[in-house]
Protein backbone atom coordinates (compact mmCIF):
# COMPACT_ATOMS: atom_id res chain seq x y z
CA UNK A 1 0.00 0.00 0.00
CA UNK A 2 0.92 3.88 0.09
CA UNK A 3 2.60 4.40 2.96
CA UNK A 4 3.28 8.35 3.52
CA UNK A 5 6.89 8.10 5.35
CA UNK A 6 8.19 12.32 6.11
CA UNK A 7 11.79 13.37 6.44
CA UNK A 8 12.67 16.40 8.44
CA UNK A 9 16.14 17.65 7.86
CA UNK A 10 19.30 16.26 6.58
CA UNK A 11 20.44 13.95 9.13
CA UNK A 12 19.24 10.22 10.97
CA UNK A 13 17.54 9.90 7.87
CA UNK A 14 17.58 6.23 8.31
CA UNK A 15 16.20 6.57 11.61
CA UNK A 16 13.73 8.50 10.93
CA UNK A 17 11.88 5.89 8.35
CA UNK A 18 12.41 2.99 11.05
CA UNK A 19 10.58 5.34 13.67
CA UNK A 20 7.58 6.18 11.47
CA UNK A 21 6.97 2.60 9.75
CA UNK A 22 7.68 1.42 13.93
CA UNK A 23 4.70 3.95 15.00
CA UNK A 24 2.61 3.06 12.21
CA UNK A 25 2.61 -0.93 13.09
CA UNK A 26 2.11 -0.03 16.84
CA UNK A 27 -0.61 2.21 16.60
CA UNK A 28 -2.13 -0.64 14.31
CA UNK A 29 -2.31 1.58 11.17
CA UNK A 30 0.03 -1.32 9.41
CA UNK A 31 -1.39 -4.43 10.20
CA UNK A 32 -0.04 -8.04 10.09
CA UNK A 33 0.50 -9.29 6.74
CA UNK A 34 0.00 -5.35 4.89
CA UNK A 35 3.78 -4.91 2.44
CA UNK A 36 5.96 -2.26 2.86
CA UNK A 37 7.00 -0.07 -0.13
CA UNK A 38 10.06 -1.66 -2.15
CA UNK A 39 13.13 -0.57 -0.79
CA UNK A 40 13.92 1.04 -4.33
CA UNK A 41 10.85 2.61 -5.00
CA UNK A 42 10.70 4.55 -1.05
CA UNK A 43 14.09 5.55 -2.28
CA UNK A 44 13.26 7.47 -4.53
CA UNK A 45 10.10 8.49 -3.41
CA UNK A 46 11.78 10.17 -0.61
CA UNK A 47 14.89 11.52 -2.72
CA UNK A 48 17.07 9.07 -0.79
CA UNK A 49 19.76 6.14 -1.06
CA UNK A 50 18.57 2.95 -1.30
CA UNK A 51 20.56 1.60 1.13
CA UNK A 52 19.29 4.26 3.99
CA UNK A 53 16.26 2.47 3.46
CA UNK A 54 17.76 -0.96 3.48
CA UNK A 55 19.15 -0.24 7.05
CA UNK A 56 15.98 0.88 8.07
CA UNK A 57 14.19 -2.18 7.32
CA UNK A 58 16.91 -4.37 8.26
CA UNK A 59 16.62 -3.05 11.29
CA UNK A 60 13.07 -3.15 11.93
CA UNK A 61 13.34 -6.87 10.70
CA UNK A 62 15.78 -7.68 13.17
CA UNK A 63 13.14 -6.53 16.15
CA UNK A 64 10.86 -8.49 14.72
CA UNK A 65 8.20 -6.17 13.33
CA UNK A 66 8.92 -6.86 9.12
CA UNK A 67 10.10 -10.13 7.82
CA UNK A 68 11.73 -9.98 4.34
CA UNK A 69 10.07 -12.88 1.90
CA UNK A 70 12.21 -13.53 -1.03
CA UNK A 71 10.91 -12.50 -4.60
CA UNK A 72 8.01 -11.26 -2.45
CA UNK A 73 8.60 -8.32 -0.46
CA UNK A 74 8.83 -7.04 2.89
CA UNK A 75 5.63 -7.57 5.04
CA UNK A 76 5.01 -6.63 8.89
CA UNK A 77 4.24 -9.57 11.17
CA UNK A 78 3.68 -7.90 14.10
CA UNK A 79 0.82 -7.79 15.66
CA UNK A 80 -0.79 -7.00 18.92
CA UNK A 81 -0.55 -3.33 19.65
CA UNK A 82 -2.99 -0.42 20.56
CA UNK A 83 -5.24 1.08 18.41
CA UNK A 84 -4.38 4.43 16.54
CA UNK A 85 -4.22 7.08 19.56
CA UNK A 86 -6.59 9.86 19.87
CA UNK A 87 -5.33 13.52 19.81
CA UNK A 88 -4.66 14.35 23.29
CA UNK A 89 -3.08 17.94 22.90
CA UNK A 90 -5.85 20.04 24.50
CA UNK A 91 -9.47 20.49 24.96
CA UNK A 92 -9.17 22.45 20.83
CA UNK A 93 -12.18 23.93 19.62
CA UNK A 94 -15.68 24.02 20.43
CA UNK A 95 -18.58 23.52 17.97
CA UNK A 96 -21.25 26.02 18.77
CA UNK A 97 -23.53 25.69 21.28
CA UNK A 98 -26.25 23.77 19.67
CA UNK A 99 -24.06 20.82 18.94
CA UNK A 100 -23.48 20.43 22.92
CA UNK A 101 -27.37 19.40 22.88
CA UNK A 102 -27.53 17.51 19.28
CA UNK A 103 -26.00 14.22 19.16
CA UNK A 104 -26.02 11.48 16.00
CA UNK A 105 -28.00 8.82 17.37
CA UNK A 106 -26.03 5.62 18.45
CA UNK A 107 -27.54 2.60 16.01
CA UNK A 108 -27.67 -0.83 17.57
CA UNK A 109 -26.23 -2.93 14.64
CA UNK A 110 -27.19 -6.69 16.17
CA UNK A 111 -29.45 -8.28 13.89
CA UNK A 112 -33.48 -8.44 14.97
CA UNK A 113 -35.21 -11.41 13.78
CA UNK A 114 -39.05 -9.37 14.94
CA UNK A 115 -38.52 -5.61 13.15
CA UNK A 116 -41.26 -3.84 13.56
CA UNK A 117 -39.32 -0.95 13.19
CA UNK A 118 -41.32 2.08 11.26
CA UNK A 119 -40.08 3.48 8.22
CA UNK A 120 -37.86 0.65 6.53
CA UNK A 121 -38.47 -1.11 3.48
CA UNK A 122 -37.98 -4.43 2.16
CA UNK A 123 -34.82 -5.05 0.60
CA UNK A 124 -35.89 -7.97 -1.21
CA UNK A 125 -38.44 -6.15 -2.66
CA UNK A 126 -35.99 -4.42 -4.46
CA UNK A 127 -35.81 -5.29 -8.52
CA UNK A 128 -32.19 -5.32 -8.50
CA UNK A 129 -31.96 -7.08 -12.29
CA UNK A 130 -33.31 -3.79 -13.68
CA UNK A 131 -31.71 -1.81 -11.41
CA UNK A 132 -28.21 -3.31 -12.32
CA UNK A 133 -28.91 -3.43 -16.12
CA UNK A 134 -30.24 0.48 -15.91
CA UNK A 135 -27.31 1.92 -13.45
CA UNK A 136 -24.68 -0.16 -16.00
CA UNK A 137 -26.12 1.98 -18.70
CA UNK A 138 -24.70 5.00 -17.41
CA UNK A 139 -21.62 3.86 -16.35
CA UNK A 140 -20.47 4.53 -20.06
CA UNK A 141 -17.74 8.10 -21.22
CA UNK A 142 -20.78 9.26 -23.32
CA UNK A 143 -23.37 9.16 -20.23
CA UNK A 144 -20.74 10.24 -17.27
CA UNK A 145 -18.68 13.23 -19.49
CA UNK A 146 -22.28 14.73 -21.03
CA UNK A 147 -23.38 15.92 -17.51
CA UNK A 148 -20.32 15.53 -15.78
CA UNK A 149 -20.35 19.30 -15.04
CA UNK A 150 -23.15 20.93 -16.10
CA UNK A 151 -24.01 22.32 -12.10
CA UNK A 152 -28.07 21.69 -13.04
CA UNK A 153 -30.32 20.93 -10.47
CA UNK A 154 -31.08 17.64 -10.86
CA UNK A 155 -30.32 15.26 -14.24
CA UNK A 156 -32.65 16.24 -16.85
CA UNK A 157 -34.13 12.96 -17.61
CA UNK A 158 -35.26 12.41 -13.91
CA UNK A 159 -36.26 16.20 -13.50
CA UNK A 160 -38.58 15.04 -16.24
CA UNK A 161 -39.57 11.87 -14.83
CA UNK A 162 -40.54 12.83 -11.51
CA UNK A 163 -42.45 15.36 -12.44
CA UNK A 164 -44.36 13.08 -14.79
CA UNK A 165 -44.37 10.45 -11.66
CA UNK A 166 -45.63 12.80 -9.03
CA UNK A 167 -48.51 14.28 -11.34
CA UNK A 168 -50.04 11.16 -12.27
CA UNK A 169 -49.60 9.64 -9.15
CA UNK A 170 -50.10 12.49 -6.58
CA UNK A 171 -51.52 15.45 -8.73
CA UNK A 172 -49.01 17.55 -7.85
CA UNK A 173 -48.57 20.50 -10.26
CA UNK A 174 -45.18 20.48 -11.73
CA UNK A 175 -42.92 20.64 -14.50
CA UNK A 176 -39.48 19.41 -15.29
CA UNK A 177 -37.99 22.51 -14.14
CA UNK A 178 -39.81 22.84 -10.71
CA UNK A 179 -38.16 19.45 -9.60
CA UNK A 180 -34.72 19.77 -7.75
CA UNK A 181 -33.33 16.46 -6.83
CA UNK A 182 -31.87 16.18 -3.25
CA UNK A 183 -29.96 13.46 -1.54
CA UNK A 184 -32.73 12.28 0.73
CA UNK A 185 -35.95 14.76 2.60
CA UNK A 186 -33.65 15.44 5.12
CA UNK A 187 -31.58 17.32 2.87
CA UNK A 188 -34.41 18.75 1.00
CA UNK A 189 -35.28 20.35 4.46
CA UNK A 190 -31.62 21.43 4.95
CA UNK A 191 -32.15 23.35 1.83
CA UNK A 192 -35.23 25.10 2.95
CA UNK A 193 -33.58 25.78 5.98
CA UNK A 194 -30.55 27.39 4.41
CA UNK A 195 -33.05 30.33 2.26
CA UNK A 196 -35.95 30.50 4.69
CA UNK A 197 -34.45 30.30 8.56
CA UNK A 198 -32.48 32.34 10.60
CA UNK A 199 -31.97 31.71 14.18
CA UNK A 200 -35.13 33.19 16.23
CA UNK A 201 -37.04 32.03 13.12
CA UNK A 202 -40.19 30.72 14.48
CA UNK A 203 -40.60 27.42 12.84
CA UNK A 204 -44.03 25.15 13.90
CA UNK A 205 -43.77 21.28 13.85
CA UNK A 206 -46.37 18.73 14.75
CA UNK A 207 -46.25 17.12 17.89
CA UNK A 208 -45.95 14.06 18.41
CA UNK A 209 -43.85 14.19 14.99
CA UNK A 210 -40.90 12.95 13.27
CA UNK A 211 -37.67 14.23 15.27
CA UNK A 212 -35.37 14.34 12.38
CA UNK A 213 -36.60 17.91 11.26
CA UNK A 214 -37.09 18.93 14.41
CA UNK A 215 -33.40 18.45 15.10
CA UNK A 216 -32.11 20.10 11.32
CA UNK A 217 -34.45 22.98 12.58
CA UNK A 218 -33.12 23.43 15.74
CA UNK A 219 -29.20 23.10 14.21
CA UNK A 220 -30.52 25.86 11.93
CA UNK A 221 -31.23 28.31 15.31
CA UNK A 222 -35.25 28.17 14.44
CA UNK A 223 -37.32 28.52 17.73
CA UNK A 224 -39.13 24.80 17.05
CA UNK A 225 -42.86 24.98 18.38
CA UNK A 226 -44.51 21.74 18.76
CA UNK A 227 -48.02 22.07 17.89
CA UNK A 228 -50.63 19.74 18.66
CA UNK A 229 -51.93 16.76 16.35
CA UNK A 230 -56.18 15.39 16.75
CA UNK A 231 -57.51 12.62 14.48
CA UNK A 232 -58.13 15.41 11.50
CA UNK A 233 -53.96 16.28 11.45
CA UNK A 234 -52.40 19.59 13.60
CA UNK A 235 -54.44 22.05 14.96
CA UNK A 236 -54.06 25.23 12.87
CA UNK A 237 -55.50 27.16 15.73
CA UNK A 238 -52.90 26.28 18.16
CA UNK A 239 -50.27 27.48 15.25
CA UNK A 240 -48.13 30.70 16.89
CA UNK A 241 -48.87 33.63 14.69
CA UNK A 242 -45.47 34.55 14.31
CA UNK A 243 -44.35 31.48 12.69
CA UNK A 244 -42.79 31.84 9.36
CA UNK A 245 -42.17 27.62 8.41
CA UNK A 246 -44.77 24.64 9.26
CA UNK A 247 -43.89 21.79 8.94
CA UNK A 248 -46.53 18.77 8.00
CA UNK A 249 -46.76 15.19 7.10
CA UNK A 250 -50.04 15.47 5.97
CA UNK A 251 -51.73 12.24 4.05
CA UNK A 252 -49.70 9.94 6.90
CA UNK A 253 -49.09 12.18 9.98
CA UNK A 254 -46.01 10.68 11.84
CA UNK A 255 -46.56 8.94 13.85
CA UNK A 256 -50.09 8.93 14.64
CA UNK A 257 -50.62 7.74 11.03
CA UNK A 258 -53.79 9.68 10.57
CA UNK A 259 -54.81 12.08 7.43
CA UNK A 260 -54.77 15.63 7.49
CA UNK A 261 -58.76 16.62 6.56
CA UNK A 262 -59.83 18.82 4.00
CA UNK A 263 -61.37 21.21 6.22
CA UNK A 264 -57.95 21.32 8.10
CA UNK A 265 -55.79 21.31 5.01
CA UNK A 266 -58.16 24.20 3.55
CA UNK A 267 -57.35 26.32 7.13
CA UNK A 268 -53.71 25.56 7.00
CA UNK A 269 -53.15 27.35 3.62
CA UNK A 270 -55.60 30.08 4.24
CA UNK A 271 -53.34 30.86 7.81
CA UNK A 272 -49.73 30.15 5.35
CA UNK A 273 -51.48 32.77 2.73
CA UNK A 274 -52.88 35.53 5.94
CA UNK A 275 -49.54 35.18 7.44
CA UNK A 276 -46.66 35.31 4.73
CA UNK A 277 -45.76 31.76 6.23
CA UNK A 278 -44.22 29.00 4.37
CA UNK A 279 -46.17 25.05 4.55
CA UNK A 280 -43.41 22.54 4.17
CA UNK A 281 -45.27 19.26 3.09
CA UNK A 282 -43.30 15.99 3.49
CA UNK A 283 -44.92 13.14 1.50
CA UNK A 284 -42.80 10.32 2.55
CA UNK A 285 -44.63 7.19 1.89
CA UNK A 286 -47.94 8.08 0.72
CA UNK A 287 -47.53 5.42 -2.85
CA UNK A 288 -48.75 2.75 -0.08
CA UNK A 289 -52.55 3.11 0.46
CA UNK A 290 -54.74 0.25 1.42
CA UNK A 291 -57.93 1.95 1.21
CA UNK A 292 -60.18 4.84 1.24
CA UNK A 293 -59.74 8.08 -0.86
CA UNK A 294 -56.39 9.26 -1.70
CA UNK A 295 -55.33 12.48 0.40
CA UNK A 296 -54.99 15.61 -2.11
CA UNK A 297 -51.40 17.01 -1.46
CA UNK A 298 -51.31 20.50 -0.03
CA UNK A 299 -49.36 21.65 -3.26
CA UNK A 300 -52.19 20.64 -5.71
CA UNK A 301 -54.31 22.88 -3.63
CA UNK A 302 -52.54 25.58 -2.69
CA UNK A 303 -53.32 28.72 -5.10
CA UNK A 304 -51.16 31.46 -4.00
CA UNK A 305 -47.30 30.02 -3.89
CA UNK A 306 -46.84 28.98 -0.22
CA UNK A 307 -46.03 25.11 -0.21
CA UNK A 308 -42.52 23.93 -0.60
CA UNK A 309 -43.15 19.68 -1.46
CA UNK A 310 -40.63 17.51 -0.34
CA UNK A 311 -40.91 13.80 -1.96
CA UNK A 312 -38.14 11.16 -1.20
CA UNK A 313 -37.70 7.78 -2.72
CA UNK A 314 -36.35 6.46 0.33
CA UNK A 315 -39.22 4.61 1.20
CA UNK A 316 -40.54 3.19 -1.85
CA UNK A 317 -36.74 1.96 -3.37
CA UNK A 318 -33.98 1.90 -0.82
CA UNK A 319 -32.98 4.11 1.85
CA UNK A 320 -29.14 3.97 1.07
CA UNK A 321 -30.08 5.26 -2.80
CA UNK A 322 -30.00 8.58 -0.97
CA UNK A 323 -32.78 10.06 -3.13
CA UNK A 324 -35.49 12.60 -2.35
CA UNK A 325 -36.66 15.87 -4.35
CA UNK A 326 -38.66 19.13 -3.88
CA UNK A 327 -40.83 21.08 -5.64
CA UNK A 328 -41.29 24.65 -4.63
CA UNK A 329 -42.98 27.81 -5.26
CA UNK A 330 -41.15 30.13 -7.80
CA UNK A 331 -40.03 32.75 -5.88
CA UNK A 332 -38.02 30.09 -3.68
CA UNK A 333 -36.85 27.90 -6.40
CA UNK A 334 -33.35 30.53 -7.32
CA UNK A 335 -32.26 30.58 -3.90
CA UNK A 336 -32.97 26.62 -3.49
CA UNK A 337 -30.95 25.80 -6.59
CA UNK A 338 -28.41 28.35 -5.34
CA UNK A 339 -28.38 26.89 -1.94
CA UNK A 340 -27.78 22.97 -3.54
CA UNK A 341 -24.98 24.35 -5.60
CA UNK A 342 -23.06 25.85 -2.51
CA UNK A 343 -24.12 22.52 -0.81
CA UNK A 344 -22.74 20.06 -2.73
CA UNK A 345 -23.31 21.07 -6.49
CA UNK A 346 -25.29 17.91 -7.77
CA UNK A 347 -26.51 14.79 -6.34
CA UNK A 348 -25.05 11.20 -7.95
CA UNK A 349 -25.82 11.35 -11.97
CA UNK A 350 -25.58 8.02 -12.91
CA UNK A 351 -27.85 7.16 -10.11
CA UNK A 352 -29.95 9.53 -11.39
CA UNK A 353 -30.10 8.86 -14.86
CA UNK A 354 -30.79 4.82 -13.74
CA UNK A 355 -34.22 6.45 -11.58
CA UNK A 356 -35.29 7.82 -14.39
CA UNK A 357 -34.94 4.88 -16.92
CA UNK A 358 -36.17 3.17 -14.35
CA UNK A 359 -39.68 5.48 -14.30
CA UNK A 360 -39.68 6.12 -18.22
CA UNK A 361 -40.09 1.77 -18.35
CA UNK A 362 -43.04 1.61 -15.76
CA UNK A 363 -40.82 -0.40 -13.87
CA UNK A 364 -41.03 2.30 -10.64
CA UNK A 365 -45.05 2.07 -10.95
CA UNK A 366 -45.06 -1.78 -11.61
CA UNK A 367 -42.48 -2.23 -8.30
CA UNK A 368 -45.05 0.04 -6.51
CA UNK A 369 -47.73 -2.07 -7.31
CA UNK A 370 -45.97 -5.19 -6.01
CA UNK A 371 -44.36 -3.84 -2.83
CA UNK A 372 -47.98 -2.21 -2.06
CA UNK A 373 -49.73 -5.74 -2.32
CA UNK A 374 -47.32 -7.38 -0.11
CA UNK A 375 -47.27 -4.57 2.41
CA UNK A 376 -51.14 -4.53 2.83
CA UNK A 377 -50.57 -8.30 3.98
CA UNK A 378 -48.16 -7.10 6.38
CA UNK A 379 -50.55 -4.65 7.38
CA UNK A 380 -54.17 -6.51 7.50
CA UNK A 381 -52.26 -9.22 9.74
CA UNK A 382 -50.50 -7.07 12.22
CA UNK A 383 -54.71 -5.60 12.88
CA UNK A 384 -56.01 -8.75 12.56
CA UNK A 385 -53.52 -10.27 15.55
CA UNK A 386 -53.70 -6.89 17.51
CA UNK A 387 -57.70 -6.93 17.54
CA UNK A 388 -57.75 -10.69 18.29
CA UNK A 389 -55.23 -11.14 20.97
CA UNK A 390 -54.17 -7.58 22.77
CA UNK A 391 -57.86 -6.66 23.89
CA UNK A 392 -56.79 -4.70 26.90
CA UNK A 393 -53.13 -4.26 25.92
CA UNK A 394 -52.76 -2.30 22.78
CA UNK A 395 -55.90 -0.65 20.74
CA UNK A 396 -54.62 -0.63 16.99
CA UNK A 397 -55.13 2.90 15.08
CA UNK A 398 -56.26 1.68 11.65
CA UNK A 399 -54.42 3.42 8.61
CA UNK A 400 -55.03 3.56 4.89
CA UNK A 401 -51.45 4.73 4.26
CA UNK A 402 -47.79 3.95 4.71
CA UNK A 403 -45.38 1.62 6.21
CA UNK A 404 -46.47 1.61 10.28
CA UNK A 405 -49.53 2.29 12.40
CA UNK A 406 -50.09 3.64 15.22
CA UNK A 407 -51.32 1.65 18.77
CA UNK A 408 -52.15 2.91 22.36
CA UNK A 409 -51.18 1.47 25.35
CA UNK A 410 -53.56 1.52 28.91
CA UNK A 411 -53.63 5.01 30.58
CA UNK A 412 -50.45 4.65 32.79
CA UNK A 413 -48.51 2.02 31.47
CA UNK A 414 -44.88 3.19 30.16
CA UNK A 415 -44.64 3.00 26.46
CA UNK A 416 -40.70 3.07 27.34
CA UNK A 417 -40.47 0.16 29.24
CA UNK A 418 -42.41 -2.35 26.69
CA UNK A 419 -40.12 -1.23 24.32
CA UNK A 420 -36.81 -2.10 26.13
CA UNK A 421 -38.29 -5.57 27.50
CA UNK A 422 -39.17 -6.30 23.81
CA UNK A 423 -35.58 -5.42 22.65
CA UNK A 424 -34.07 -7.72 25.13
CA UNK A 425 -36.85 -10.56 23.46
CA UNK A 426 -35.87 -9.63 20.02
CA UNK A 427 -38.65 -7.84 18.96
CA UNK A 428 -37.86 -3.96 17.77
CA UNK A 429 -41.06 -1.54 18.21
CA UNK A 430 -40.92 1.91 18.38
CA UNK A 431 -42.12 3.69 21.84
CA UNK A 432 -44.59 6.48 21.40
CA UNK A 433 -43.61 8.83 24.01
CA UNK A 434 -40.17 10.27 22.68
CA UNK A 435 -41.82 11.52 19.61
CA UNK A 436 -43.51 14.06 21.91
CA UNK A 437 -42.79 17.58 22.16
CA UNK A 438 -44.41 19.39 24.33
CA UNK A 439 -47.66 17.39 24.62
CA UNK A 440 -49.04 14.69 26.57
CA UNK A 441 -50.93 12.08 25.47
CA UNK A 442 -51.58 8.71 25.65
CA UNK A 443 -48.64 5.78 25.81
CA UNK A 444 -48.88 3.67 22.59
CA UNK A 445 -46.68 1.82 20.34
CA UNK A 446 -45.59 2.84 16.52
CA UNK A 447 -45.32 -0.78 15.26
CA UNK A 448 -44.08 -1.01 11.00
CA UNK A 449 -44.63 -3.93 8.70
CA UNK A 450 -41.67 -2.77 5.71
CA UNK A 451 -39.00 -4.88 7.08
CA UNK A 452 -40.95 -7.43 8.78
CA UNK A 453 -41.99 -10.96 6.91
CA UNK A 454 -45.33 -12.05 6.92
CA UNK A 455 -44.43 -15.56 8.33
CA UNK A 456 -42.69 -14.18 11.36
CA UNK A 457 -45.49 -11.40 12.53
CA UNK A 458 -47.52 -13.84 14.74
CA UNK A 459 -44.32 -15.01 16.27
CA UNK A 460 -43.09 -11.30 16.69
CA UNK A 461 -46.03 -9.97 18.25
CA UNK A 462 -46.69 -13.17 20.34
CA UNK A 463 -43.15 -12.29 21.91
CA UNK A 464 -44.03 -8.38 22.29
CA UNK A 465 -47.34 -9.58 24.23
CA UNK A 466 -45.23 -11.99 26.92
CA UNK A 467 -43.34 -8.32 27.42
CA UNK A 468 -46.26 -6.60 28.61
CA UNK A 469 -47.72 -7.94 31.74
CA UNK A 470 -49.14 -4.91 33.64
CA UNK A 471 -46.71 -5.31 36.86
CA UNK A 472 -43.67 -5.18 34.74
CA UNK A 473 -44.77 -2.24 32.41
CA UNK A 474 -46.54 0.31 34.37
CA UNK A 475 -45.18 3.89 35.58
Amino acid sequence: MEFHVSLVGRTEKTGQIYQQVKAAIMDGRLRQGDALPPTRELAERLAVSRNTVSAAYDRLTAEGFVAAKTGSGTFVQASGFSQPPGRTHGAGPRPKAVWETLRAPAHDTSPVRYDFRAGIPDAKLFPYAAWRRLLARQFTPAAIGSLAHDGAAAHPALAAALARHVGVSRAVRASADDVLVTHGAQQALDLVCRVLVEPGTVVAVEDPGYFGPLHLFRSHGADVVGVPVDEEGIVVSAIPPAARVVYVTPSHQFPLGVPMSLARRTALLEWAERTGAVVVEDDYDSEFRYGGRPIEPLQNLDRTGHVVYVGSLSKVLLPSLRLGFLIAPAGLRPALRAAKYVGDWQSNRPIQGALAGLIDEGLLARHIRRTRKEYQARHDRILTVLRRDFAGLLEPQPVAAGLHLCAYLPDGVNDLSVYRRARAAGVVVYALSPFRIHSSGRPGLVIGYGAIELSDIDEGLHRLKACMRPDTIRR
